[in-house]
């Protein structure tokens, strides 16, 4: 099974025309000739020796790219399993094509209102074309990891604090497609980037957390004075009620007195009617 295809062009091609492979001076074919008949001849005087030379054994999560005389040798990734070469002559470079991780290190980034804050993230990513990620580039992660850096602190300028701590994803997802987009080159295909911490100053940080406290202490204000409202609108509609028939304002004192009995003390307060008091009042002054 092919990881790459047999299709995959050389890396020069996608930039400019292709170089031809075949139009090697006479003194070069000469000199290719004389090394691949020195090789055949060694291998053949320390055979079986030269089996570990010769045997190349490409993994199944791997791609191999043959090199002959310093060419890449028929333009393509060769397949996993055995392979053959010619000692001194052919060299197989491997490359991995499972899905590493870049840990970017904390960067300092000034946001749009200008908030110092410390962002660090985490960059998944694979190699999709191994001839390109070994022509064109020498270092691929420590490349990828020092420009997702730069970008990093480029992607996060322009937005305010505010923004960064509520669209995370969306951040997330544009510094991926740019990483993506600038990678491309090197063969290398950026599947996701994950912010792994967003730190504040302290000084921030207690501004937002007694803001915080602010808000909350307001809306329990609100909902106090709300409760407030609408028990003085429940206490207006019920004297309402009361007031229309006198009996049932003697019920009420009534309940009430069962309220109070139920308690462990041994007061009992009874409430008596104002028009009662009123009336003994009258009666003792004119005594």
């Amino acid at each position: 099974m092919s990881t790459q295809g047999s299709g995959v062009r050389h890396p020069l091609s996608r930039i400019g025309p292709e170089i031809p492979h075949g139009g090697e001076e006479p003194e070069a074919k000469i000199c290719s000739l004389v090394l691949m008949v020195t090789s055949v001849a060694f291998c053949v005087l320390i055979f079986p020796l030269s089996l570990f030379l010769i045997i190349k054994v490409i993994k199944e999560y791997e791609g191999a790219i043959r090199f002959k005389l310093g060419r890449i040798r028929d333009n393509k990734t060769q397949e996993p399993g055995v392979l053959l070469i010619i000692p001194c002559v052919e060299e197989v470079v491997r490359v991995d094509l499972r899905t590493k991780v870049i840990a970017v290190p904390p960067q300092e980034v000034i946001s749009k209102d200008s908030v110092p804050v410390h962002v660090d993230a985490i960059i998944y990513y694979h190699i999709s074309d191994p001839i390109m990620s070994v022509t064109n580039v020498a270092n691929l992660q420590l490349a990828t990891g020092r420009l997702a850096q730069t970008l990093l602190r480029n992607a996060l300028g322009i937005y305010s604090l505010d923004e960064i701590l509520n669209q995370r994803d969306n951040i997330q997802q544009n510094l991926q497609k740019h990483l993506d987009e600038a990678t491309i080159v090197w063969g290398v295909k950026v599947e996701r980037v994950e912010f792994k911490d967003v730190r504040l100053p302290q000084t921030m940080q207690r501004a937002m957390a007694a803001e915080a406290e602010a808000a909350r202490e307001a809306r329990a204000k609100v909902v106090a004075a709300q409760g407030e409202l609408n028990s003085a609108r429940a206490l207006k509609e019920a004297a309402e009620v009361i007031s229309r028939s006198p009996t049932a304002l003697k019920l009420r004192y009534l309940q009430t007195l069962n309220v109070i009995s139920d308690e462990k003390g041994s007061t009992i307060i009874f409430p008596m009617p104002m028009d009662v008091v009123g009336s003994v009042g009258g009666e003792v002054q004119k005594e």
